[in-house]
């Protein structure tokens, strides 16, 4: 297997830091969600990766399943209830930070730190 047939690897790699870094280094609040978002979405690629196997079929048993390979149908599923969870954690971070918007009429960390400490 060479290096570059594991591409998926290697988003899921550059993803993953680049939600990362948007989670630790920006300080707008939209930016470090949408890193969030990101973050989440590396791991999905990560788990539907490694749900197909080669040659496999899918897990319907019938008579003659001797010496059959299947493919595991668990991380698409985990990865159906991950999705829709975070969908929700995405729209409720924005609507915490729409009322941030509101109450500080800033979405920037540091100046809702000096708001507060005010």
């Amino acid at each position: 297997m060479e290096i570059l047939e594991l591409y998926n690897y290697w988003v899921f790699a550059i993803l993953l830091m680049i939600g990362f870094y948007a989670v630790t280094a920006k300080l707008n609040l939209v930016k470090k969600l949408i890193g969030l978002s990101l973050f989440q979405s590396a791991v999905f690629l990560l788990y539907i990766s490694m749900g197909p196997v080669e040659g496999g079929t899918a897990p319907i048993f019938h008579a003659d399943v001797t010496g059959r390979v299947f493919s595991n149908p668990l991380p698409s599923v985990l990865i159906l209830t991950a999705i829709v969870v975070g969908i929700s954690t995405l729209a409720l971070g924005l609507a915490i930070i729409v009322r941030i918007k509101e109450a500080y009429d800033s979405v920037e960390e540091n100046e809702i730190r000096e708001l507060d400490r005010q």
